[in-house]
């Protein structure tokens, strides 16, 4: 790891800059498979499956067949795994429920909020070296809670068709309605735009790599929503004298396996405690099955050191990491001071691998940067708020007479004379 010692404000702004990659090639690939899967629908799925996925398919939905057949392919032990973690995930997501108050703003003026569900919603769940069937309850879980009458899931199959079994134990468990057999661009054009086989969405979901968070960015211009823009998973952990050291390492590891690009930052107040972490972290990583991927995040990683919980909390909200573990003695104190972050992971118990799968939070979150004003995913992230307003005739004369002014210093006549009539119809009291 980089070490940094006591940087000023000025270094600071640089040593937290997130890379910044020149997107126009990217752009500019997406685009074209994008407008292709919108002009030919299925036929131009198919054909980037074989290309990009070497598979070709004659269905891209998955049978009743292969999800009963998936059963037998999972253990019973990863079974219970994951109803446990849906338990949890269900529970945490349940008590977010939203109760809207009818209000009497003033006389005569009623006004309330309903929460309605997103009727039909996309979700992108990535298969390769690491398929994310975590990711399918943190996804449809919620939705399901929400009252989505349709939940959509693509995700890439292997070359021999398949998809991961525990992907669709996970889909089953939380209520996914229909799951596709696609990957990449493709599937967030088929998802967007809609297909012979693919239903179209009014809001997707989901990480991916590059490709797919340009594909969900470039649609959400015009053709639907999505649940935030992204960049490479990251993670903070702030450290001191007392935090135990082959947990720091563990933790930074845990973000480094994710990807090459993925982002690793320690803060803590010593440089000894920065050169204790940085030798751990050599001696676990050698064990790592994924240790190639781990060295490369690790190779742009950076530990500062910092004099004291100000510097700290500075650093941190400057930041806004995805992930943020607090592992100080004063970590309850700490964590009323974050202001920028997606999730907070408190105590030396507390490793951030824990709401990546079962603590009951979800680990959808907003990573470079976007924590500053973006939240993860929650339950009102599959909702929508509709505001209702009813008003009775002494609401008229309570406010009629301002909307009048108000809209003639507009320059709006007509709601002027829309209100107009109503306080002639409301007459006086």
């Amino acid at each position: 790891m980089n070490v940094y010692k006591y940087p000023t404000l000025d270094e600071l702004e640089v040593l937290l800059k997130r890379p910044v990659r020149d997107a126009s090639e990217l752009n500019a690939t997406v685009s074209a498979v994008l407008q292709d899967v919108r002009q030919r629908g299925d036929a131009a799925v198919r054909e980037y499956e074989e290309r990009f996925d070497k598979v070709r398919l004659a269905d891209l939905a998955v049978s009743e067949e292969e999800m009963t057949a998936a059963e037998a392919l999972v253990s019973e032990e990863l079974k219970d795994a994951i109803r446990l973690a849906h338990r949890n995930i269900e529970r945490f997501h349940a008590a977010q429920r939203f109760e809207g108050e009818h209000m009497l703003v003033t006389d005569g003026v009623e006004c309330w909020q309903k929460s309605v569900a997103i009727e039909r919603v996309g979700l992108y769940i990535p298969g390769g070296t690491a398929p994310l069937f975590s990711t399918v309850l943190m996804l449809a879980t919620p939705a399901k809670i929400a009252g989505c009458s349709d939940i959509v899931l693509c995700t890439p199959p292997a070359s021999d068709g398949s998809v991961n079994p525990a992907i669709l134990i996970a889909a089953r468990t939380a209520g996914v309605s229909r799951i596709y057999k696609i990957g990449g661009v493709q599937a967030i054009g088929a998802m967007a735009y809609g297909t012979e086989s693919v239903p179209k969405v009014y809001k997707i979901f989901g990480p991916g790599n590059q490709f797919v968070m340009c594909a969900k960015q470039q649609v959400s211009l015009h053709d639907v929503a999505i649940d935030m823009p992204a960049g490479p998973s990251e993670v903070e952990v702030l450290a001191d004298e007392t935090s135990n050291v082959s947990f720091v390492a563990a933790d930074l590891l845990s973000q480094a396996e994710h990807g090459t690009d993925s982002q690793v930052l320690l803060v803590c107040k010593s440089v000894e405690t920065a050169k204790q972490v940085e030798a751990e972290v050599e001696r676990q990583l050698a064990r790592l099955p994924r240790k190639d991927i781990a060295a490369q995040a690790l190779m742009h990683s950076k530990a500062i050191v910092v004099r004291d919980d100000k510097e700290m909390m500075e650093v941190t909200n400057r930041y806004a990491p995805e992930h943020l573990i607090i592992e100080t003695a004063n970590y309850m104190e700490l964590s009323q001071k974050v202001v920028n972050a997606g999730s907070v992971f408190l105590g030396s118990l507390t490793p951030e691998s824990a709401g990546d799968y079962a603590s009951g939070t979800n680990h959808t979150l907003p990573t470079n940067g976007y924590a500053v004003a973006y939240s993860g995913v929650n339950l009102d992230s599959f909702c929508r708020k509709i505001t209702f307003q009813h008003i009775q005739p002494e609401g008229i004369r309570a406010i009629g007479r301002a909307v009048e002014l108000m809209a003639e210093a507009e320059g709006l006549d007509a709601h002027k004379n829309a209100m107009s009539l109503r306080i002639k119809e409301a007459g006086n009291p």
